[in-house]
């Protein structure tokens, strides 16, 4: 409930110990920014700006997402009887940039200290200890007790290792944690990784999952709405079917859904993609968790507790966890070490344009159509949707990573700078050059033919590399295979794809890479019309692999 007007006079006049800072990805009440909080001389401060959804054009699903859940948060704060300074989106004062207002509040409260929990963005954490100094007001930060790994023992981790990978940071996690060992600290199974059994397709079968729990929007969150497309109504999203959980207990009913309906066949098909479904097996947990509305320890224990009681496939089990206990916390790991030069990297020299189709899906190639038309009016889209779709299509047409990278921040509810950079510009683009994984990945339109059903209602034929019926998945794959041959001839892990491409004879090679080259000048959209297209070739002899 907000605050009355007498309320927040009355407040005004009280004197300010410490001044508990707290942002739209830090809504847990057991943080240590908290700790020795005294609610008879302490205050929270929390503040809406619009910088915060400008600064990448932010879906307003996103948006609304982030706004809602810190209103929730706030009110609860209040509840339990804690001082709080929020500044709202519309208030009349607001400067719309948070380094601005935490000036302002400073100048009003006076405290003598401003604490604050680990901030998940470079660019937030400069921003606000820039704010402090000028401000003059010591700034205490604090560690993020939400992440099973802190900064320093990933660092510790880090030391000395010539390459850093995920597998063994997560071995190191599971011991550590004692999750999924059996009595004598081995792995359940008796192997760490069960990723063979957890790659299956639909088929020709539609899946049938049952759809994820919903939450209806409350008086707050239809207010946010309302604000949110008055306010950006030029940004992307469709807010009509806003269901997110936006409080810690919507949080848990939304794990408590998951575990019952969807995870005992999560781990099979966790890869899997179908036209027309979002949601599929997928949590849908994991902006709850990037808020903190959720603690992983918590969604940890239910899978594993789940698996020993038998209702979810060991396989499965470890699959979520994975993801979780492993990428989770490595990505925050890469981001700090790496920090801030990171966001710059551009190990292949990739200079093309973001697609505009990324902002409408206005494009013929069906998948692409699919997982951007949902992206952009719900805010989601599974891992390998965003990794071997769009991901896979901005690496293979050689996007500038640094607007894959905004594209991605902007449209995602879960977009939180510390995990979608490194999985982004390291995992989907190779532009960290093997920091975060050890290959780039890499596919013809096989792949989504395999493990989808799109192909089925496109235009494109996914076998075809040149000509005026050819996947431009496939033309651009046979190209970056070229284009970066000396480079990618040097991993291991990629030797067959190289090989491969020295068997494809030189003519036909020429047209394909014509064809990527008339590609990437229409700005990655291919020919609306097969007769549009009039490149020489051979006999189309470069099938994909």
């Amino acid at each position: 409930m907000a605050a009355t007007a007498k309320e927040r006079a009355r407040e005004a006049g009280r004197q300010v110990r410490n001044l508990v800072l707290v942002l739209g990805d830090q809504l847990d009440a057991r943080s240590a920014a908290f700790d020795g909080f005294d609610p008879s001389s302490d205050a929270v401060w929390m503040a809406e700006v619009a910088e915060e959804s400008q600064h990448v054009w932010s879906s307003q699903v996103r948006i609304a997402l982030f706004l809602s859940a810190m209103r929730h948060f706030r009110d609860d704060l209040r509840a339990a009887g804690r001082r709080v300074q929020y500044v709202a989106l519309d208030d009349a004062a607001n400067t719309q940039n948070l380094g601005n207002e935490l000036r302002r509040a400073v100048g009003q409260l006076r405290p003598a200290r401003l604490i604050m929990t680990e901030a998940g963005d470079w660019r937030v954490a400069e921003s606000l200890a820039r704010a402090a100094r000028e401000a003059g007001c010591p700034l205490e930060v604090r560690p993020d007790r939400h992440f099973l790994c802190s900064r320093e023992e990933f660092a510790l981790h880090a030391a000395g290792r010539r390459q850093l990978r995920m597998e063994y940071f997560y071995r190191e996690m599971r011991r550590r944690h004692r999750v999924l060992l059996d009595a004598a600290g081995e792995p359940l199974g008796g192997q760490w990784n069960f990723d063979a059994e957890n790659r299956e397709s639909f088929g020709r079968q539609p899946p049938a999952p049952p759809p994820p729990r919903s939450f209806p929007p409350d008086a707050v969150t239809r207010e946010v709405l309302a604000l949110v497309r008055s306010r950006f109504a030029d940004h992307p999203g469709d807010l009509g079917t806003f269901d997110w959980p936006v409080t810690p207990a919507g949080a848990r009913a939304a794990l408590q859904d998951f575990v019952a309906h969807r995870l005992p066949d999560f781990g099979r098909f966790q890869d899997a993609m179908w036209m027309g479904q979002a949601w599929l097996y997928h949590s849908r947990l994991s902006a709850a968790m990037n808020l903190k509305l959720l603690d992983p320890r918590e969604v940890i224990a239910v899978v594993e507790q789940a698996q020993a009681e038998g209702k979810v496939p060991l396989a499965g089990a470890e699959g979520f966890i994975r993801q979780i206990l492993g990428w989770r916390e490595y990505v925050r790991g890469i981001y700090w070490l790496h920090m801030p030069d990171y966001a710059a990297r551009n190990a292949l020299g990739a200079r093309q344009e973001l697609p505009g189709f990324f902002w409408d899906g206005a494009t013929e190639m069906a998948c692409l159509r699919d997982v951007i038309g949902r992206t952009l009016r719900l805010g989601y889209a599974h891992h390998i949707e965003r990794l071997m779709v769009t991901g896979l299509y901005s690496l293979l047409l050689g996007v500038d990573p640094r607007q894959v990278h905004e594209w991605y921040l902007a449209v995602y509810v879960d977009a939180v700078e510390w995990v979608e950079l490194p999985n982004t510009l390291g995992m989907s683009q190779y532009a960290d050059g093997g920091v975060m994984a050890s290959k780039p990945y890499i596919a013809t339109g096989k792949y989504l033919q395999r493990m989808s059903n799109a192909c089925g209602s496109c235009r494109f034929n996914p076998a075809r590399a040149h000509g005026p019926d050819a996947c431009p998945f496939t033309t651009l794959y046979w190209d970056f295979l070229a284009r970066h041959e000396a480079r990618l001839r040097r991993n291991p892990r990629l030797a067959l794809q190289v090989k491969n491409l020295a068997r494809v004879p030189a003519g036909e090679l020429a047209a394909i890479r014509a064809q990527a080259a008339e590609l990437r000048r229409r700005g990655g959209q291919p020919p609306a019309r097969a007769g549009e297209l009039d490149l020489a070739g051979g006999g189309g002899k470069a099938q994909a692999r």
